[in-house]
């Protein structure tokens, strides 16, 4: 009887953690949560905190919080700024970045020779931040200022 007991409750068990990973999702209160439905195709933002969505919908989450972003360099000038995600401008994002999980980005590099190897959304933001172009979801926080 026991052993039947033990072979339910890790049945049950793994059934929960599937439908845990199929159906719920977590944002924390710093980050904002753009969700993408595959099948119709709508693009929109996810509130704080336990969410539930169907398997056709997916979830990317995004820190709203200043990050430092640097351009590695061996010069004494400054070479770094901090910046933020504007959540309001999502749909521009997704427009120029595409959709996918962004803390995948670049993932796989190897940068030999740098202490510093830059990942996710701040490896994003960096390259939009130092842009010669301004886009509306990155707002430079501190920039540097000649006195």
């Amino acid at each position: 009887m026991t052993r039947f007991r033990a072979v339910i409750g890790g049945m049950f068990l793994s059934v929960t953690f599937l439908v845990y990973l199929a159906f719920f999702h977590y944002s924390e209160p710093t980050q904002v949560g753009v969700v993408r439905n595959w099948i119709t195709g709508e693009v929109r933002l996810d509130t704080p905190g336990w969410n539930i969505t169907p398997l056709w919908v997916s979830v990317a989450k995004i820190d709203k919080r200043p990050m430092r972003v640097c351009v590695t360099t061996a010069g004494r000038g400054f070479n770094c700024k901090l910046v933020q995600f504007e959540a309001s401008a999502y749909k521009e994002f997704v427009v120029v970045e595409g959709f996918y999980y962004y803390w995948w980005a670049n993932r796989i590099s190897v940068n030999f020779g740098y202490k510093e190897e830059y990942r996710g959304v701040s490896d994003l933001l960096r390259g939009y931040a130092y842009s010669v172009k301004k886009y509306p979801f990155v707002r430079t926080v501190r920039d540097y200022v000649e006195q």
